[in-house]
């Protein structure tokens, strides 16, 4: 008869701090890795696109990536573009509000006293989001639950809580805040510390343990643990040197973050170090990144643009100057994405075959189609990955579909099958076609 997990910590007598190491090691043969780990990614920047420099001219397999979406061509085989997906919702809030609040949720806010650019104040959004609803759906069963269900990282957040800067939501009236400080998030998944200037080794303390364990994993298990450790061995090390320069920054100037924001890049960087880490270790397999939010005002000074993107994405079109610095803007996230894809995709599935990114979709989006028109017709889906078993290497075109039938997709994709997702008016005919 199989152990149990905790079986296995009492006998070998195994510390606390030695779980999120040992536990999910394939050769140990616990019940969430006897089938095959899915994953999905959301990944949001705001203010809209440049659609000329953004959408594929063609539909199909073959297409030409515009300039925002040339960092993609390494991986453009397992790039999946959907234009014509509309956030049809409607109700209380401004188009940036009900941009943010809907995009996940697909239901209408609430009525509130937050006060947009135009149109009626709103609150939090009145239900649920999709990486909610299969977070919950995978922690039902042993075969598929892991120690956190989902992460939410963050980069560059603001600290106040309002309906631009929440997009992830357990329950209407709910919103969960990111972890937009790399260090808060590595002592999330690994450390027990107070006081940031008082962190100790945390692998000092695992010596022990590791050896306990070290006669029941496999080679290749030995192997992954020797890597696991190195990695926040090496991180915490990073983290040490660099947490003044990289922790959060108190946002300064209204609606965004801090005017000298050229630590995004970094921050960047240190947060899909820690959320791919955190997927081959199995502490999650449901995640979330948020660069700023909506309405969002970073100064992208290591792109030589010093106005903030709200304001330009407010600009005309035929500000070419504008146009041309929104493009590099979203080209930059493109580059984010595939910097993503690259650490998925050199790191092997732990006990399966191919990559994680064989086994991760991830889905990148925005609150808005276009900033200066502020519209919610053809917000940008970009997908990148195997997780979900869609059919993949395409440009596709609808015309205005809700984009509730793409969240009902990723929902039926980890055998979730629900009848409805948001509000059900825009989820007539079920999950979106054409997909797989």
């Amino acid at each position: 008869m199989a152990r149990t997990r905790r079986e296995f910590v009492r006998d070998l007598g195994l510390s606390a701090a030695a779980m999120p190491f040992l536990l999910n090691l394939p050769s140990l043969g616990f019940a969430n890795q006897a089938k095959r780990k899915q994953r999905i990614v959301f990944m949001f920047s705001p203010n809209g696109v440049v659609p000329k420099a953004f959408w594929p001219d063609e539909e199909g397999a073959k297409f030409t990536l515009k300039e925002s979406l040339k960092p993609l061509a390494p991986y453009q085989d397992k790039t999946l573009i959907l234009n014509g997906v509309c956030d049809r919702v409607r109700g209380d809030g401004d188009a940036h509000m009900r941009g943010m609040g809907c995009l996940l949720t697909g239901i209408e806010l609430f009525p509130g006293n937050v006060q947009g650019g135009s149109d009626t104040p709103a609150g939090w959004a009145k239900g649920h989001s999709i990486d909610q609803e299969i977070k919950n759906h995978l922690q039902k069963e042993a075969a598929t639950k892991t120690r956190f269900g989902s992460l939410e990282f963050g980069v560059m957040v603001p600290e106040r809580a309002d309906t631009w800067t929440r997009w992830v939501y357990t329950a209407g009236n709910k919103p969960v805040a990111p972890i937009d400080d790399p260090y808060q998030m590595f002592n999330k998944l690994y450390g027990r510390t107070k006081d940031k200037a008082a962190l100790a080794s945390i692998l000092d303390d695992l010596t022990g343990d590791l050896k306990k364990v070290g006669g029941a994993v496999s080679a290749a298990d030995k192997k992954l643990l020797d890597e696991h450790a190195a990695f926040v061995r090496a991180m915490e090390k990073d983290l040490k040197e660099t947490k003044e320069t990289v922790g959060h920054a108190v946002p300064q100037l209204e609606p965004g973050v801090k005017k000298d924001n050229d630590n995004i890049p970094k921050i960047s960087k240190t947060q899909i170090d820690l959320m791919v880490n955190a997927f081959a270790a199995d502490f999650t397999r449901v995640a979330s990144l948020q660069y700023t939010n909506s309405v969002g005002m970073a100064r992208m000074k290591w792109l030589d643009i010093a106005e903030g993107h709200h304001e330009l994405s407010h600009e005309p079109d035929n500000n070419e100057k504008a146009q041309e610095k929104l493009t590099r803007i979203n080209k930059w996230f493109a580059e984010q994405l595939a910097y993503m894809a690259k650490r998925l995709a050199e790191t092997p599935e732990p006990g399966g075959t191919g990559s994680l990114l064989d086994n991760t979709l991830i889905v990148w989006t925005n609150e808005l189609g276009k900033g200066n028109s502020h519209t919610l017709d053809n917000i940008p889906f970009v997908m990148v990955g195997g997780g979900l078993d869609f059919k993949m290497g395409r440009s596709l075109k609808y015309n205005k579909q809700p984009h509730n039938k793409l969240l009902m997709s990723f929902a039926h994709a980890f055998g979730d099958n629900v009848k409805d997702f948001g509000n059900p008016a825009f989820c007539a005919g079920g999950p979106l076609t054409g997909l797989v």
